[in-house]
C-alpha cells in the first residue's frame, strides 16, 4: 500500500473517531522501523497489546522480521475498509500502522466473562452454573455440555445502531432447515435500533402477530440448551445477555424443569402433572369462583354453601368485583416484590400481604374464603417454571373470569375452550404451539 495512502486512512480514522479520554493514538520509534496504534483503552486490553505487540516491536531489530511476526500471529487481521475498520475500533480492536501496512489487531478485552449461578431457573439437584454476559464464554460453557462436531454456529448482527452480535446454534443432524431458515429470516427483518438482550425477540414476535402466549423461550441454563440442541431447537445466544433463546418453542416446554431429569421417573411425573393442575387452577380458579357463588350455588354441599355465604354476609358488593380487588392486591404485591431491594423485598411483601388480608377481612370488604383463593392461586400461577408462560396465564384468568361474571359456569367452560383453540392456533416458527408430545428427531439422510 503506498505511504500517501496509509496516511490518509489515518487521518480519516482520526476525523471520524471524536477525541475522548479513552481514545489513544501512540507512536514508536526505534531505528530500523516505526509504528502507530490507535485503539480505545476502555475495550481493549492494554496487557495484550502490550505483550503481543510492543515488547516484540523492541525486541525484533530488522523491520521486515517484525512484519513476518505480525503477519503469524492470529490477532492479526487484515485492513479492508475503512468502515471495517471503524466498526471493529469501536468494538476494541486496535487498528497498526506499520510502515506501508495497515493491520487490525484484536485486543477485545471481556469484563462479564465470569459463570453466574442460576438465579431464576433454580433446581435442587443437578448443574448450577448459568449462563454469563460473554459470547465467547458462553459458547464455551454450551459446548462443553454438547461436544459434538455436527453443532454449527452461525454469527449475525441485529440493531442498527448496538450492531449486536447473535450467535445461531443448531445441531445439523437434528435441526429442521426450514425452521432455520425461517428463524434467520425473522433476524434479519428486525427493525431496531438498540438490541441488548434475547427478551426483546419476545416483544418483536408479539408486535408482529400479537401473541399473548411467549412463542420462544428465555433460559439461563446451559444444560437445558444442551438438552434443547439434541432434539433440533434453535438456540440464538445474545452478545452481552446472560440468555439463551430456545426456538421453536412449545407448550410442553414452558412447562418443563430441568429438575425433571435429575429426578427418578415417578417423582418428575408427579411433579408435571402438578404443574398442569396448577396451571388449570390459576386460570379458571377466579371463574369458578364467582360462577357457584354467584349463580350456581347448589352445587356445594349445604354446609360449605352456608358457610360460604356466612363468610360474605358483611361483604357490600357482588362476588366478581370482590374477587377483582384481591386480584388487584396480589398483581400490585407481585410486581413490588419484583421492584423492591433485596433486603427488604420479601419481608415488605409478606408483611404488606398479610397486613392487608387481615385488614380487608376484619373491614368485611372481602371474605375470608376470597384470601385462601387469591392465595391458591398465586401460589399455582408461580408452579409454572418459566416466567414469561405464568406472566401470560395472570392475564388470561381475567378473561374467564369476565365470561364468569355475564354466563356463570357455561361462561367458564366457553373461556377455558377458547382459550384452548387460541393455544391450538398458536406455531412457534411453523411448529404447532399445543404439542405435548414431540417426536425424537432423526438425523438427516445425506
Amino acid at each position: 500500500m503506498p505511504t500517501n495512502e496509509v496516511e490518509q486512512i489515518k487521518e480519516s480514522l482520526k476525523s471520524k473517531i471524536p477525541k475522548a479520554a479513552d481514545v489513544v493514538f501512540k507512536e514508536l520509534h526505534t531505528k530500523e522501523k516505526y509504528i502507530e496504534s490507535f485503539y480505545i483503552k476502555t475495550i481493549s486490553d492494554e496487557t495484550v497489546l502490550h505483550d503481543k505487540l510492543l515488547k516484540p516491536f523492541f525486541e525484533q531489530h530488522h523491520p521486515e522480521e517484525f512484519r513476518n511476526y505480525l503477519e503469524s500471529i492470529p490477532q492479526i487481521k487484515s485492513f479492508e475498509s475503512e468502515e471495517k475498520a471503524i466498526e471493529e475500533l469501536l468494538n476494541g480492536t486496535a487498528v497498526l500502522f506499520y510502515q506501508d501496512s495497515v493491520f487490525l489487531f484484536d485486543s477485545k478485552v471481556d469484563r462479564n466473562n465470569s459463570v453466574l449461578d442460576t438465579s431464576v431457573e433454580t433446581t435442587i439437584q443437578g448443574p448450577q452454573s448459568g449462563f454469563s454476559e460473554s459470547l465467547p464464554t458462553n459458547l464455551g460453557l454450551i459446548r462443553k455440555r454438547y461436544p459434538e462436531t455436527f453443532l454449527n454456529v452461525d454469527i449475525t448482527k441485529v440493531g442498527k445502531i448496538s450492531k449486536t452480535e447473535v450467535m445461531i446454534l443448531h445441531d445439523t443432524r437434528f435441526a429442521d432447515p426450514d425452521t432455520l431458515k425461517r428463524i434467520k429470516d425473522f433476524l434479519s427483518s428486525l427493525d431496531l435500533q438498540m438490541f441488548q438482550t434475547g427478551e426483546q425477540l419476545l416483544d418483536s414476535i408479539k408486535k408482529s402477530n400479537r401473541a399473548m402466549i411467549p412463542l420462544m423461550l428465555v433460559t439461563e441454563r446451559p444444560d437445558r440448551v444442551a438438552v434443547n440442541l439434541a432434539t433440533g431447537k434453535v438456540i440464538l445466544l445474545v452478545s452481552g445477555s446472560p440468555f439463551a433463546v430456545v426456538l421453536p418453542t412449545v407448550m410442553k416446554d414452558f412447562m418443563s424443569s430441568m429438575a425433571d431429569i435429575y429426578q427418578t421417573y415417578w417423582v418428575s411425573r408427579f411433579l408435571q402433572l402438578l404443574r398442569y393442575i396448577g396451571f388449570i387452577i390459576s386460570v379458571c380458579l377466579p371463574g369458578l369462583y364467582v360462577a357457584t357463588t354467584s349463580y350456581n350455588p347448589e352445587i356445594y354441599r349445604v354446609q360449605l354453601a352456608l358457610s360460604i355465604a356466612g363468610s360474605r354476609n358483611a361483604v357490600p358488593y357482588p362476588s366478581f368485583i370482590e374477587v377483582l380487588l384481591m386480584l388487584f392486591m396480589m398483581e400490585l404485591l407481585t410486581e413490588a416484590s419484583i421492584r423492591l431491594p433485596k433486603a427488604i423485598g420479601p419481608t415488605a411483601t409478606t408483611v404488606g400481604g398479610l397486613i392487608l388480608g387481615q385488614a380487608a377481612t376484619e373491614a368485611g370488604l372481602v371474605s375470608n374464603i376470597m384470601i385462601i383463593i387469591v392465595s391458591f392461586v398465586a401460589i399455582s400461577n408461580f408452579v409454572v417454571p418459566i416466567n414469561a408462560f405464568s406472566f401470560s396465564l395472570r392475564i388470561v384468568k381475567y378473561f374467564i373470569l369476565a365470561l364468569a361474571t355475564l354466563f356463570g359456569l357455561v361462561g367458564v367452560v366457553i373461556g377455558f375452550f377458547i382459550f384452548v383453540a387460541y393455544l391450538v392456533k398458536l406455531d412457534s416458527f411453523g411448529e404447532p404451539f399445543l404439542t405435548l408430545v414431540q417426536s425424537k428427531p432423526q438425523p438427516h439422510k445425506e
